[in-house]
Order: structure tokens, then sequence, then C-alpha cells
């Protein structure tokens, strides 16, 4: 019994309620693998995910689960830009060295670079796989962008000028920020025998970095070679009116990403009347746009043939009153 008892507390998922107690757990768990779960209680899925994470407990006693609850700690979630859930953050500090001594930066780089080494046969393996990886992320989008940070937020000058001139020629687009993945910007400068960002390709093919594009523009070459981009105005008129109810959400029909989103499921499933969905967590573009096309600053937002009906409050309104049955099939 003792013994069970003992491997209940090794096993438990501990939860935190405060930011004091995550930044303290943070300091007191630095030198151990820490995973943290974002979750709400209002998703089925975070449920699921917090019974696979007391599983993994039991297994890994050596490793630190917490959960956090996203919408409870909100200081927490936003600082690590936490948008839906439920959402995993590793932490673990490996080494750590005050002080300007080169020697032992050395000696302490090559360390950990060594114990990280692999056997050649696996290096050749996981340098195949890698340039499977890029291969499909070069060919994600017609034309693709390799940069630092995203195109709302570029983290350096250059980066910031290519978004620039890809705006300006209406180029449509899609981008990755090498920042979020250490492996794929070192594997993309030899795969592309390119050494620097940004990096544009347009079906697959590398364009160039920078002074390219801005040849290219010069040239006006930059046209014809880049895919344009439908206006925004004209992409969201054809989103509202792609199903006669069309809803935008955090998430989707089968896992809504926010409290609110989940509720207004829950009254338009209720109402047994077939509507579409579009999830704004995976266009920013749509996202920041849809609220100023329909003069409507958050989300959830229902349209009905392309009119907004309005937000969560609004559609619980007309459910009361009764109106929402006759405005989703159209007869108001």
């Amino acid at each position: 019994m003792a013994a069970g008892a003992a491997e209940a507390a090794v096993a438990a998922v501990e939860e935190v309620g405060s930011a004091g107690q995550f930044e303290e757990l943070l300091r007191l768990k630095a030198k151990s693998l820490l995973v943290v779960h974002f979750w709400a209680p209002w998703a089925p899925q975070c449920a699921q995910m917090n019974e696979v994470m007391a599983e993994l407990a039991k297994e890994l006693p050596q490793v630190s689960f917490v959960k956090l609850e996203a919408e409870g700690v909100p200081e927490v979630s936003e600082k690590y830009e936490i948008s839906s859930v439920p959402t995993f953050l590793f932490f673990k500090k490996i080494d750590r060295l005050d002080g300007a001594h080169a020697p032992e930066l050395t000696k302490k780089v090559q360390r950990h670079a060594s114990s990280g080494s692999f056997l050649p046969s696996a290096n050749e393996h996981l340098k195949e796989d890698l340039n499977l990886r890029l291969k499909k992320l070069t060919h994600a989008a017609p034309c693709m962008l390799f940069m630092k940070g995203t195109p709302q937020e570029p983290r350096c000058g250059f980066s910031k000028q290519m978004v620039e001139i890809l705006h300006k020629h209406n180029i449509q687009f899609s981008s990755f920020d090498i920042f979020s993945d250490e492996e794929v910007r070192q594997g993309l400068k030899a795969y592309s025998s390119w050494p620097t960002y940004p990096q544009l390709y347009v079906s697959g093919e590398l364009i160039g970095g920078l002074d390219i594009i801005k040849e290219l523009e010069a040239s006006e070459e930059l046209d014809t070679i880049c895919p344009k981009a439908p206006k925004l105005e004209e992409r969201l008129k054809v989103l509202t009116n792609k199903a006669s109810v069309m809803l935008f959400m955090k998430g989707n029909k089968q896992e809504a990403k926010c409290g609110f989103s989940k509720q207004i499921l829950e009254i338009l499933n209720s109402t047994g009347v077939e509507y579409e969905t579009f999830d704004i967590l995976e266009d920013e573009e749509v996202r920041q746009g849809l609220k100023a096309y329909s003069n409507w600053p958050t989300y959830p937002q229902l349209y009905v043939k392309g009119e907004l009906v309005g937000g969560l409050d609004i559609v619980k309104e007309l459910k009361e009153n009764g109106e929402l049955l006759p405005i989703l099939r159209g007869e108001n």
C-alpha cells in the first residue's frame, strides 16, 4: 500500500494556479525536463491529454508534468503566446555559465555538442528525413517565404523589406519562421546552397534572397514570377458567402478552441441547420481583416448569406426570442 502511494505521488501531474507558482516551478525544475499542458476544462480533448500525461508520468518519473488552465492564468498564456488548447511547452535548462570565461564556455559547448552526437548511419538517415521535410516545406504553398519572424512581426530588417515588397506587389505567399525550428534554419542553407535569410521559393524552386527580389522588382519581372493574391476584401466576401450559414471561430466543428466558440457550436447544433466553419487561428490575414470588414472586433462571428448576424451574445438573444431559426433558414 505504501509503495503504491509513493508511486502515485511520483506519477502525479501537478496543477499550477498562478503565475508566481509557475515561475517558482520553472526555477525548481530547471535541470530536469518540465512538460506543461495549457488546457481548458471545457475542451474534452484536454481531459484526454491529461490522462495521457498521467500515464507518461508513471513511466517517466524523472520528467515533471504540469497542467495549467490557459484562461485561468492569462498572464502566463499571453507570455508564451498560447492561442489554443491543448498546447504543450517543454522546458529544460541543461547548463549555465556566469561571467566572461572563454575556455569554460568552449569546454561546455564541446561537451554538450558531443553528448548529442549520432552514429554516421543515423546521421545519414536524419539528413534524408530532413531533406524530405524541406522539400515538403518549400512546396507547402505556390510561393513560400522563409524568414525571421512572421509577416505580421518580422524580426530582422531584411525580412521586413522582403514582406513589404511582396505586399506592395499583392503577391500571395505563405511563410515559415526559421526562428521556430533550428533544424530547418540550418538545413535549408545546405538544401538550397543559399547561406542567408530570407529565402523566397516559387513552386518549390529557390528564387533568391532580398537582393535578387529587389533586382526582379526593378526589372519588372517579379510580377510575372510570383502568384498574385486576391484582394483581401474580395477574399472575405467569398469566404462569408461560402455557405448559407458560415461561422468564423477558433477551431472547427469537431474541436472548438475557446469557450465562446464551443457555446455557439452547441447552439447551432441544437437548431439542426447545416453550416460551415472557418478556423481563424489558421489564417492571421482573415482573422485581422474580418474584424474591419464586418466592423465586429471579436470572435466567433456568424454570417447568413454573407451578412453578419453577430457574435455569441447576439446569437443567444436571438435563440431566447425564438428568432434564430428563421434567420438561419433565411426567412428573415
